[in-house]
């Protein structure tokens, strides 16, 4: 083909038809272009973009709150339990404009923080804000529709399990209590990561303030927490803080402690303090009565300890109950001059004798036969000077001084009560060793096994138990302990129950005042036994600390004693043993 039979090409002028389409296909690129890089950026590239903020505000995320574990007695009875309960929320978007009024009446009605609440009604940048947790359901609601009433809007309530402490103040001390955000006293928070559980979330898309149905929707289902088992018995416990209570007030005192313990097993039954608080409530109680005083306020146990000291004498093989002293008014000990209680002569009385009348310096001239470490390693097997570590936060282990360290007036001193400190239920235990045939079994008020918030596992499976004394020698003082309540011999016939034989031991100690480090003239009085003296069931021993009106262990403590073990005895029904009481002389 010859050139001549090519098309020619014709150039496009300005004004031809084929400049204006390429023209315009250059313009319409352009455009296309800036709306493509805009797009990008609303895509979320930039983080202010009306993509990332639509986001944003496109979704609502919600905790799911898990219920925390009941803590319940030794039969299952719930002495802490979650209930109904609401939270109030809000969506800022809608109560910014009115927050100071809303806020207002919320500090009022619910007792919220008036700043905190006016600072989460008004956040721009969320349209869920937490404003008040575990309301009961009935004032919530009625918050809720007193607001709407007032024109607000904006507000709501989502479930949120709330405590409740059924018998309110039924082992509060022990128990605890829970704030609005935390555990904050006692079992609730030592054992919180068993109780609490693990809180579940849901997030979801919104649109317009309410939740879109078929959006998208996702969901991690809360976990709840796991009971926690007492030893204690609920009916038990009410009974010995009410009759604890009675005592500490009849004998003017300032506080008390009472402790119940099973003869064989060393569980709990009871652990009562006075004065107590309502777990409900608990705010409404000074500070100084939320605590666990059977555990967390050692003291000086008095003549209490004697039951220690002659078992240890008769297991040692240096006296029986029989065994004669000569015991005059007061004898020298470095110097220093100890005496009974009472005023007398030279009096001829058995070791049974001095226990049964708990005299001082018969105590000092038997325990004289020990020499220096020995009375101290017994001390130290029966468990003083140690924490029992059943559980309970803020234990004291008392301070029993090393038996190395003695002179012959702290020996002394110690064989009759003065000189070293025990918490309540570490004396519990050392006279429920006695009982249990010289075999200490550690005290629980765990049932089972709970691990605390320190990561030491506690409760009943996890005891041990250890020989302190021999068999014979528990049971031949046990029989000493008998005369305390001997109605003729002994000095607190008060503790006695008709029927049955009855093991005790008064004590009264003089108390360390905080501020001076000294004796300051108050007391501690107390009572120890166990029942049926010849085949124990429980232990009770009962603490009265400063009593004003004179009362001493028998009077103030032995009453106490008595009320409690009777009403253990009868409710367990454990008949009398029938077999005839201890013929042990008392002077000779």
């Amino acid at each position: 083909m010859s050139l001549r039979n090519q098309p020619r090409r014709v150039p496009a002028t300005r004004g031809s038809a084929l400049f204006r389409l390429r023209f315009g296909f250059i313009i319409i690129a352009m455009v296309l272009s800036v709306f493509g890089v805009r797009l990008v950026q609303l895509q979320g590239l930039d983080p202010n973009s009306y993509a990332a903020r639509a986001a944003k505000e496109g979704t609502d995320t919600v905790e799911l709150p898990a219920e925390r574990g009941a803590i319940v007695d030794r039969n299952g009875v719930e002495l802490a339990s979650s209930v109904d309960g609401l939270m109030i929320v809000a969506d800022p978007q809608m109560t910014k404009d009115d927050a100071g009024a809303i806020a207002t009446y919320l500090a009022d009605k619910l007792g919220v923080d008036y700043f905190a609440t006016l600072d989460r009604l008004g956040r721009d940048e969320t349209r869920f804000q937490y404003i008040a947790r575990r309301v009961p359901s009935t004032v919530a609601n009625r918050v809720i529709d007193a607001l709407e009433e007032k024109g607000f809007k904006g507000l709501t309530t989502r479930r949120d399990p709330m405590r409740d402490y059924p018998a309110d103040d039924v082992a509060a001390n022990l128990i605890g209590f829970v704030g609005e955000d935390a555990p904050l006293a006692g079992f609730e928070r030592t054992f919180d990561k068993q109780l609490a559980g693990i809180d579940g979330k849901t997030t979801y898309e919104v649109g317009g303030g309410n939740r879109i149905p078929l959006g998208a929707n996702n969901t991690v289902k809360p976990v709840n927490g796991q009971d926690l088992q007492l030893t204690i018995e609920r009916d038990v416990q009410w009974y010995v803080q009410r009759v604890l209570r009675e005592g500490v007030r009849a004998a003017q005192g300032d506080s008390g402690t009472a402790i119940v313990m099973n003869r064989e097993t060393g569980e709990i039954l009871a652990n009562a303090d006075y004065p107590s608080f309502d777990a409900n409530e608990p705010l409404r109680s000074p500070k100084e009565d939320l605590g666990t005083r059977g555990t967390s306020d050692p003291y000086e146990p008095g003549s209490v300890e004697k039951v220690l000291t002659f078992s240890s004498l008769i297991d040692a093989g240096k006296i029986t109950p029989r065994t004669r002293l000569r015991v005059p008014g007061v004898i020298d000990s470095q110097g220093q001059p100890i005496h009974d209680y009472w005023d007398h002569g030279d009096i001829r009385l058995t070791a049974a004798g001095a226990l049964a009348k708990s005299s001082n310096v018969g105590t000092v001239l038997a325990t004289r036969q020990f020499k220096s470490t020995e009375l101290g390693d017994y001390l130290k097997a029966f468990g003083l000077g140690q924490r029992t570590n059943i559980g309970v936060r803020g234990e004291s282990g008392g301070k029993l001084p090393d038996p190395s360290t003695w002179s012959q007036l702290s020996q002394d001193n110690i064989a009759f009560g003065q000189g070293l400190s025990v918490n309540a239920v570490q004396m519990a235990a050392a006279i429920n060793t006695i009982a249990n045939g010289g075999v200490r079994v550690d005290p629980s008020i765990i049932k089972g096994e709970a691990v605390t918030d320190s990561g030491q596992k506690v409760g009943s499976s996890t005891t041990t138990t250890h020989r302190v004394v021999s068999e014979s020698a528990a049971r031949q003082t046990a029989e000493m302990m008998e005369l305390v309540t001997d109605p003729v011999d002994g000095i607190a016939p008060g503790a006695a129950i008709e029927g049955y034989r009855v093991a005790g031991k008064t004590g009264t100690a003089q108390r360390v005042g905080s501020e001076c480090g000294c004796y300051d003239g108050t007391f501690t009085v107390s009572f120890a036994g166990f029942a049926p003296a010849d085949n124990p069931k429980f232990t009770v021993y009962v603490v009265i600390q400063n009593p004003k009106n004179g009362m001493g262990g028998g009077t103030a403590g032995g009453p106490v004693f008595r009320k409690i073990m009777t009403y253990l005895l009868r409710k367990y029904g454990v008949p009398p043993t029938g077999a005839p009481a201890t013929t042990l002389p008392v002077e000779w």
